[in-house]
C-alpha cells in the first residue's frame, strides 16, 4: 500500500517502513488528536534519532487545513494523506486518533486505539513497545 504525502514530497509505501516508529492515524476534525498532538509534538523533540514518526491524515475531506493543523502543532514530520482510508483494514481503525508502534523489521508491534491521555503515557508506550528509553 502507497500512501501521497500531505502537502509536498514523495508518496510512501507503507510496507517499507522501518522502526522504531510512531504512526499516528489523525485528522483536523478530529478533536482528540487535537488534544494529543502537543504530545506527538514533544517525542518529535525528545526523540529525535531514536525514534522515527509519520502521521497519517485520515479520511479528511479538507487536507488543506490538515496541512495547517500540522504546522500550527509543530507536527513537521512526514505526514501522509489516507482519504479513502485504505489503512482501515490492516491497522483495524474505528476511527482516529490511533497510534501504531513499528519496530526495526516493520512490524506493527502494538496499536494504541483512541487518544494519548498524557506525554507520560506516550513515552511509556514508546519504552515498553519499542524499547526505547527517551
Amino acid at each position: 500500500m502507497t500512501l501521497p504525502c500531505l502537502g509536498e514530497g514523495p508518496d510512501t509505501r507503507l510496507a517499507d517502513l522501518r522502526g522504531p516508529l510512531v504512526v499516528n492515524v489523525w485528522a483536523q476534525w478530529c478533536g482528540p488528536c487535537r488534544d494529543e498532538a502537543p504530545y506527538l509534538a514533544e517525542l518529535q523533540k525528545k526523540a529525535a534519532g531514536k525514534v522515527k514518526l509519520i502521521g497519517i491524515d485520515y479520511a479528511d475531506p479538507r487536507p488543506e487545513l490538515a496541512v495547517k493543523f500540522a504546522a500550527q502543532h509543530g507536527l513537521d514530520y512526514p505526514h501522509l494523506k489516507d482519504a479513502d482510508k485504505a489503512v482501515q483494514q490492516p491497522l483495524k481503525v474505528g476511527g482516529p486518533p490511533l497510534t501504531a508502534f513499528v519496530d526495526q523489521d516493520g512490524a506493527v508491534v502494538y496499536v494504541h486505539r483512541g487518544v494519548l491521555k498524557s506525554q507520560q503515557q506516550l513515552d511509556q508506550l514508546v519504552k515498553d513497545k519499542l524499547g526505547v528509553t527517551l
